[in-house]
């Protein structure tokens, strides 16, 4: 296990493609963190520097999205005394997927996990970045046991279309036809069908396509009958028609067909739990105004911190605003249009009055003068 100034190391927690993930115990502030860190590779320094360009893309995403309660939180992401790249992250001591595997969810928490991670991926969607891997591994469950999502290890801004080295974001039983057919590499209608995969698994604990006989289950079967996409309704279920007819529509095999975006497809689920008599999970999408610019997202390089975020006042402003303040004046030199303070306007009408005796005690005067 690598060694990481600040945190103590615990146990195992799982391994991926390219990287481990360890439990550690964060010193300060303290608290169980998850820990993905890199593999260390023997290959080319070229592949070393793919490999680590695409770790820290993870990073910067998860990092822009992770204010979105439904997608996992990023507190830190280095490089360990061993020189291997980390994040660490929010626990999750399982995922959904793992829980309802070969045990079906209860229809209510299914439809609530489908409304919170739509809305984490219209938030990833307006952010333009594709999640590319939505599957039930990836929906971990926090430890107040609410889904989040997880992993954007090989997600990609939307609009490209990039097969590098044959390499296509596939994970089988979960992807869509037109990326098992290499027709496309992700975009919003792809996610749209690999969430309602998702969800059907969590509802029959098991992928749509997936059959009883497990020897029927081979890669090549599974593509085939993905790529047909005929729908089958959740196995033995009672009063699941409208969820079967709401999910085939997310599996639709022509992309158009399906929902437009995971916008519509979260209301489709909302409206569901109101037919079912459930409680209605708001649809959590973050405004637009707190999402990276998106010639930034675009770009896909890393570079300089560039804030919108207006900066702080320094002492010399503070001072001249109070001065300009205190002459009626803007910081600009603008005459202020307010009214005057009650103390003001006293004098004022004070000095008003004395004016008007003033005057009338000489008129007074003149006339009197004029008489004698």
């Amino acid at each position: 296990m690598p060694a990481i100034p600040g945190f103590s190391y615990v146990r195992p927690l799982g391994s991926g493609g390219f990287a481990q993930v360890y439990l550690y115990e964060q010193d300060m502030p303290r608290r169980v963190v998850a820990v993905k860190v890199l593999n260390p590779t023997s290959n080319t320094i070229a592949a070393a520097t793919q490999l680590r360009e695409v770790f820290e893309s993870e990073a910067d995403v998860m990092a822009r999205l992770s204010s979105h309660p439904s997608v996992v939180s990023i507190y830190q992401a280095s490089i360990s005394l061993d020189g291997l790249p980390y994040l660490a992250m929010e626990y999750c001591p399982e995922s959904m997927g793992a829980r309802t595997k070969g045990s079906p969810a209860p229809l209510r928490d299914v439809l609530d996990a489908g409304v919170r991670i739509a809305g984490a991926l219209e938030t990833a969607h307006k952010a333009g970045v594709l999640h590319r891997d939505i599957k039930p591994s990836n929906v971990l469950l926090t430890t107040l046991g609410r889904p989040v999502l997880s992993d954007f290890g090989i997600s990609q801004v939307i609009g490209r279309q990039e097969f590098g080295d044959g390499e296509v974001a596939m994970s089988i039983p979960w992807s869509a036809p037109e990326v098992v057919q290499l027709q496309t590499t992700g975009n919003v209608a792809s996610e749209v069908w690999s969430l309602g995969a998702t969800l059907y698994s969590f509802a029959a604990g098991r992928s749509p396509f997936e059959l009883a006989d497990k020897t029927q289950n081979t890669r090549s079967k599974l593509t085939e009958r993905i790529t047909k996409a005929v729908y089958p309704a959740i196995p033995g279920a009672q009063g699941y028609e409208p969820f079967d007819e709401l999910i085939s529509h997310a599996l639709r095999k022509n992309p158009q067909e399906r929902f437009a975006s995971m916008a519509q497809f979260g209301e489709a689920l909302q409206g569901l739990q109101r037919i079912y008599g459930f409680d209605v999970t708001p649809l959590e999408v973050v405004s637009e105004s707190w999402l990276p610019r998106s010639e930034a997202v675009q770009a896909g390089t890393r570079g300089p911190v560039v804030s919108t975020v207006a900066g702080r006042q320094t002492r010399a402003e503070a001072r001249a605003a109070a001065l300009a303040e205190k002459r009626g004046m803007d910081s600009d030199g603008i005459v202020l249009d307010r009214p005057a303070s009650p103390m003001r306007a006293g004098l004022i009408g004070a000095g008003i009055a004395l004016a008007c005796v003033a005057g009338i005690g000489a008129v007074v005067w003149a006339l009197w003068g004029g008489v004698g």
